[in-house]
């Protein structure tokens, strides 16, 4: 099946109702009408005011205010409500001046820069030297050879805010210049020019409005500034600025003066800040995570085998992750994953998703996933009814291609989705606390104490600009609680715990004099800061050569059983699960097909997708009968919004038949415990060895 490139477009939907956040939001309801209040209020001043803003009473000079004047008046008995409301209007005006110069240059160099690789290097020049350039010392020179013109004074300075705007632009203009999408544009004979101001622009719409949004603020904070200091429109015309200045040299006299046009003057700029807070999606209107609607919950030797998987005989990568569905049941020579849930009339212990008991607590350090279904805001849903069950000092490996959700959903545990994702139903259980809906007060109590995460890229947990030491021991200070001189040799002691030698040294280094083995080492350390009981590692081995990905899983080892912590390690690699894990859950393209212990799933897999990920993995050195040809899955994962309504595999499996249209219900296993969603399970049982010959998609003998 072939999937339309335009179909990656379809979640610009959350963009397109993007003024529809404006009003649902109190904050930026309330800036939008005090910004539009004063322009108005100013440009029918002369219907409604009793005094002109020149109009002098020298019988009442630095009053205060009374029912003649609202606000007082100034020294020359002039109404301060009147001069205020006079001049909002062309202070707003002349506000909007820097930030349409700015954008008027900045956008239309940006995406010709990001096309050229010679405009690229001679605009990064251009911005550095404007940026280099002293702006107040420019615009002082330019009112003493031009006058105090604020239009053109004005337009000066959004020429010089050119630099920083560029900055700002360039590194989102140039991740979107080399998206599928405008890739395709050019395949399909699209100029680039109208490539970039089709394509790339309207993806940065929210940046340039923030951004516009955020120079008005300055524009107007300028006039002022430069009113204060008597380089603005001179008196008797009255400015905010003039007026603070005036009120500045009464202010023992009548300190009242000064209230009325400080505090307009402030509320501007916060109503303008207020806006572009909104706009970018921040602390004004936070993206809701969790949809007011819940949806209706659905129903050779062994060791051998997975010794021949392990990383310890052939090196390869990966991270695992995830839960398992069902209580565990351990064995003593090695844990089993998943799950017994009461027995049914199917009279078998296993994992039957269609009658599930009421939503309880989890107990203490245990994780539970219950028909979690994640999606894009406007958009089609990325994870559907996933659901797992993490318990103290198990390993759960999450396991599939990429693009299957397994990093999404190991990111919703600690509720880090991007902007735009959301958790559309289902529960998180830690403890008596539901992550799924919870606020940002109750995960970040969750977040480093509890639960903490290690990425595939340990450069996203290390600050550049400061030493290793200093960032472990202010995290060990946040999260312990202790003082400065004890959070040192706390970070000292868990460099030590993951295996650092010359601890002093690291300690004193910055991330990028040391190598990428132990900076994986340093990222693990810092994820244990906080003592937690769940560590969540998004391929911690992928970036790493054979040796240390070794040395990695057998650190993560050690820690399960020295700390008796338990870890989710998503990863597509069943080597790493078959060394490390206890417990596997297969995900393909949003939902769980098969879990269960690793050693029923790794050496009796009861999914046609597992079969065929265990016939293609290089490492192992069992052979199936009759041949060593590796398997080659044809196709590959559907885009979400594509997945059909029956087995979402079933186009791209041999045994597929007409019966696997259907929707397809985590159903129990044939040996073992755990579940495994396929309606031809019987019929393909043992089968997997046909995964190395030939495909013939949907086909294959019965």
């Amino acid at each position: 099946m072939t999937v339309s490139t335009t179909s990656i477009l379809t979640i610009r939907r959350t963009e397109r109702r993007k003024g529809y956040r404006l009003f649902r939001s109190p904050t930026a309801v309330l800036a939008l009408a005090w910004l539009i209040g004063l322009v108005v209020a100013s440009l029918t001043s002369p219907l409604w005011l009793r005094y002109g803003p020149l109009e002098q009473d020298l019988s009442a000079v630095l009053q205060g205010p009374s029912a003649a004047h609202l606000l007082g008046t100034d020294e020359l008995g002039r109404d301060l409500l009147s001069r205020i409301v006079t001049a909002a209007a062309s202070t707003l005006a002349i506000g909007c001046i820097p930030p349409i110069v700015a954008l008027l240059i900045t956008v239309p160099v940006t995406l010709w820069a990001v096309r050229s690789p010679r405009a690229e290097a001679t605009m990064n020049r251009v911005s550095e030297i404007v940026m280099s350039l002293p702006g107040t010392v420019i615009i002082l020179a330019f009112i003493a050879a031009v006058g105090t013109n604020m239009p053109l004074v004005m337009t000066l300075l959004g020429v010089l805010l050119f630099g920083a705007l560029y900055r700002i632009f360039f590194g989102q203009a140039k991740a979107l210049q080399k998206q599928l999408f405008v890739e395709a544009a050019a395949v399909d004979g699209v100029r680039p020019t109208a490539a970039s101001f089709r394509h790339v622009l309207p993806n940065m719409s929210t940046t340039v409005i923030v951004q516009f949004v955020l120079f008005f603020g300055v524009g107007i904070m300028m006039q002022a500034g430069l009113a204060f200091i008597g380089l603005g429109p001179q008196p008797p015309e009255p400015t905010w600025g003039g007026m603070i200045q005036t009120a500045a040299r009464f202010i023992f006299q009548q300190p009242w003066m000064m209230v009325p046009t400080g505090a307009v003057l402030a509320l501007t700029i916060i109503a303008a800040n207020s806006l572009a807070d909104v706009l970018s999606g921040g602390a004004a209107t936070p993206p809701p995570l969790v949809a007011l609607r819940r949806r209706k919950k659905k129903t050779a030797s062994d060791d051998e085998y997975l010794v021949a998987l392990s990383p310890a005989g052939a090196g390869t990568s990966v991270p695992a992750e995830a839960t398992a569905l069902f209580p565990v049941e351990t064995s003593a020579d090695l844990p089993e994953v998943v799950a017994a849930l009461p027995a049914d009339n199917m009279g078998t212990s296993a994992p039957d998703l269609t009658d599930r008991t009421p939503a309880r607590a989890a107990a203490d350090g245990e994780l539970i996933i219950e028909d979690l279904v994640l999606g894009v805001e406007g958009g089609p849903a990325l994870v559907t009814g996933v659901s797992l069950r993490v318990q103290p000092g198990r390993v759960m490996g999450l396991v599939g291609e990429s693009g299957c959700g397994k990093s999404v959903t190991s990111y919703a545990i600690l509720g880090l989705l991007s902007p735009g994702l959301a958790v559309r139903s289902g529960r998180i259980q830690w403890g008596a606390a539901d992550l799924a809906q919870a606020d940002e007060r109750t995960l970040a109590k969750v977040r480093g104490h509890d639960i903490a995460f290690i990425s595939q890229e340990p450069g996203r947990a290390l600050d550049p600009m400061f030493t290793v030491g200093w960032q472990l021991g202010a995290a060990v200070k946040r999260l312990r609680g202790v003082a400065s001189r004890e959070a040192k040799r706390i970070a000292a002691g868990l460099l030590e715990d993951v295996g650092i030698v010359d601890v002093p040294r690291v300690l004193k280094s910055y991330p990028h004099q040391i190598s990428g083995g132990m900076a994986q080492r340093v990222a693990i350390a810092l994820a244990l800061a906080g003592s937690p009981r769940l560590l969540v590692a998004d391929e911690p081995t992928t970036a790493l050569d054979v040796t240390i990905q070794a040395e990695i899983l057998a650190l993560l080892r050690g820690l399960v059983a020295a700390r008796g912590m338990s870890i989710i390690l998503v990863t597509h690699d069943l080597g790493v699960v078959a060394d490390l894990c206890d417990d596997v859950s297969v995900m393909y393209a949003g939902q769980i097909v098969e879990t269960g212990t690793v050693r029923d799933v790794l050496v009796r897999p009861e999914h046609p997708y597992t079969m065929a990920l265990l016939a293609a993995d290089p490492h192992a050195i069992v052979e199936f009968e009759g041949t060593t040809r590796l398997a080659s899955i044809p196709g590959q994962v559907p885009l979400p919004g594509s997945w059909t309504t029956g087995c979402r595999f079933a186009q791209r499996c041999r045994f597929a038949r007409d019966e696997c249209l259907t929707a397809i219900p985590l159903l129990p296993r044939a040996e073992g415990v755990g579940g495994v969603r396929c309606v031809r399970r019987d019929a393909v049982l043992g089968r997997q060895e046909e995964w190395r010959q030939p495909v013939a998609v949907g086909g294959g003998d019965l």
